[in-house]
């Protein structure tokens, strides 16, 4: 396994209020791969601090309690998830209450963990994980956002709320409130398949046909090729996308 990761501020913002990070656990005789990105808000720095506090927390969470698990299956791996998100969520929201400084922020979080031939996929907000499998590309997670909605009510279609001048509120997020829901999706990864997270400043910008047009070996240059396409459509937002290849 393998991956390449590339974040970019874009070309309207003056600060990349995104962030991402990944680690490699070994457990007894094997290894389980962690990855996250977080699209962080609340203006002046207080974006930039939520989604770096929130995927260095989470990574940190995992890395100290997967120890304890005697067995790692479907059922001890999702719980590790859902805690260790509330774990985030509770120290950015109490941080946000207790300094002034930081009141209003929050970010949005998806995580992928690859154990074994397995993918266990969480998310809160709008970045997104996608599976790329035998020339198909499947969107995992739903995003939790206002455009969603008004698609799933029929009102626009996705073209549409790739413009849409909300597309973004987002519904959920980590540390906006005292109790954070949370997606969690458990899919089965072969060989060979290609495992996308990105922020909403390359979904918006970049549609599903471009991300499989790009989509190759060279895990590298598809991440670039696709910064590169959603700065030549508007660049309006950061960019970040981690590439894995199984």
């Amino acid at each position: 396994m393998k991956h390449y990761a590339l974040s970019d501020i874009g070309k309207v913002r003056k600060l990349n209020e995104d962030y991402f990070g990944f680690d490699k656990i070994k457990i007894k005789d094997k290894h389980i791969h962690v990855y996250t990105v977080a699209d962080g808000m609340g203006g002046h720095n207080k974006g930039e601090v939520a989604s770096k506090l929130a995927v260095e927390t989470l990574l940190d969470y995992i890395r100290k309690n997967i120890a304890y698990i005697d067995n790692l299956d479907n059922k001890s791996i999702t719980n590790l998830l859902k805690k260790s998100y509330e774990f985030v969520n509770k120290l950015i929201y109490n941080l946000s209450i207790e300094d002034e400084k930081f009141s209003g922020m929050g970010t949005t979080l998806t995580t992928c963990v690859i154990y074994e031939k397995t993918m266990y996929t969480a998310n809160v907000g709008d970045s997104r994980c996608y599976l790329y499998n035998d020339n198909k590309l499947t969107q995992i997670t739903k995003d939790h956002s206002l455009v969603q909605e008004l698609i799933e009510k029929r009102l626009i279609d996705e073209e549409k709320a790739r413009t849409h001048p909300q597309r973004h509120i987002i519904t959920r997020a980590i540390g906006t409130d005292k109790f954070v829901e949370l997606d969690i999706y458990i899919n089965h990864v072969k060989e060979n398949s290609k495992i996308l997270l990105t922020t909403d400043g390359l979904t918006n910008y970049v549609s599903d046909k471009q991300i499989v047009s790009n989509i190759s070996d060279d895990i590298e240059k598809c991440c670039f090729k696709l910064v590169e396409l959603a700065n030549q459509n508007g660049g309006r937002d950061n960019i970040t996308i981690i590439c894995i290849s199984i």
